[in-house]
């Protein structure tokens, strides 16, 4: 196997041990969200320990990729009920970007949903409905 291959082979690892971990993050996430728990600083860590210790992703992806999405020591963020913001940093570990993504993407949602709801109740049907 020459290097262009190998590189080749090892970007789709990547690849697909990120999509693997955005899969488990997005169902993690997906349980705070239906029960409306807002997204904190305590929380994104919670989220993180638990989709990095998932037993599942571990057997699925050698140790070398696993340490690929463990967050650098030097990126500290704080361990609090504070809402998360982080304002205009794009230097997101992978599970923090993808548990706010899931965030994003459920208010984006809801929101929408709220305006077809307020759309539809002021249209005037003949039937009153």
């Amino acid at each position: 196997m020459n290097i262009n291959q190998e590189q080749d082979l090892a970007a789709l690892r990547f690849k697909s041990a990120a999509r693997d971990l955005e899969h488990i993050v997005r169902h993690i996430a997906a349980r705070y969200i239906v029960q409306q728990v807002p997204l904190t600083w305590r929380l994104l860590h919670a989220i993180e320990a638990e989709a990095l210790a998932d037993l599942g992703f571990a057997s699925r992806h050698d140790p070398f990729m696993l340490a690929l999405f463990q967050r650098p020591t030097d990126f500290q963020f704080p361990e609090t009920d504070d809402p998360v913001d982080f304002g205009r940093s794009n230097a997101l570990p992978a599970v923090f970007a993808f548990a706010v993504a899931a965030y994003d993407e459920a208010q984006k949602s809801k929101g929408e949903m709220r305006t077809r709801r307020a759309a539809r109740g002021s249209v005037r049907r003949a039937w009153g409905g």
